[in-house]
């Protein structure tokens, strides 16, 4: 899965946890969605699904040059 594909495996993912609807509320600036992907503070918001996760887990620790062989 590349980047692409995890952006949009995030904005298929509907799952906002209740620190994140409340952030969101806020409308400081800190956090903000565009095109259905949550940013806080300039970062994109992971929700909570094992199968995103897993899959950028994977994509990092599978490079050979990072050091963990498969």
């Amino acid at each position: 899965m590349d980047e692409c594909d995890i952006i949009k495996e995030i904005r298929k993912n509907n799952t906002r946890e209740r620190k994140v609807i409340q952030a969101l509320k806020k409308e400081d600036g800190l956090t903000w969605e565009e095109d259905r992907v949550v940013y806080m503070e300039g970062r994109i918001y992971m929700p909570n699904s094992k199968k995103i996760r897993k899959e950028i887990l994977e994509e990092n620790h599978n490079l050979v040059d990072v050091g963990y062989p498969r």
